[in-house]
């Protein structure tokens, strides 16, 4: 996998993923930024939980359950001090979908935490304090 990311001006940068992707990150005003883009931790936070949304969609699809949504609700806390690293990260997930039973949604949360998401297991090794829960909506 390869990236490149390139200064545009200020404290504006612009990724360009392999497979063809960009995205603009920038900084906060107080370092000179003009908001155009999400912060790069925003974007480490957004990438866990895209990747942790992908298994548990994936997951549920295989076990057969009827899934018509799934929202994963992040929260965290950063060191006071720098680098202001991750110290805990919170994962709520909001699966919406008609009888979609419990232990299997507890199961693909549990799959994605222990085994299967590449970015909470980096920032979990990485000393990260990350945490899950769900719940079930029943669709009409």
């Amino acid at each position: 996998m390869q990236t490149s990311v390139h200064w545009l001006e200020n404290v504006a940068f612009e990724a360009k993923s392999e497979s063809g992707h960009s995205v603009v990150m920038d900084g906060s005003a107080e370092y000179g930024g003009e908001n155009r883009g999400p912060r790069p931790m925003e974007l480490i936070l957004m990438g866990l939980g895209g990747c942790a949304s992908f298994d548990i969609v994936t997951i549920l699809k295989k076990s057969r359950q009827d899934v018509t949504g799934v929202v994963c609700q992040l929260k965290a806390e950063r060191a006071d001090s720098i680098p202001a690293v991750f110290t805990k990260i919170h994962l709520h997930f909001v699966v919406t979908g008609k009888a979609v039973k419990e232990k299997q949604v507890a199961k693909a949360v549990e799959l994605s935490a222990e085994k299967y998401c590449s970015a909470s297991k980096m920032l979990s090794d990485g000393g990260v304090e990350i945490s899950h829960d769900f719940e079930i909506i029943e669709a009409e």
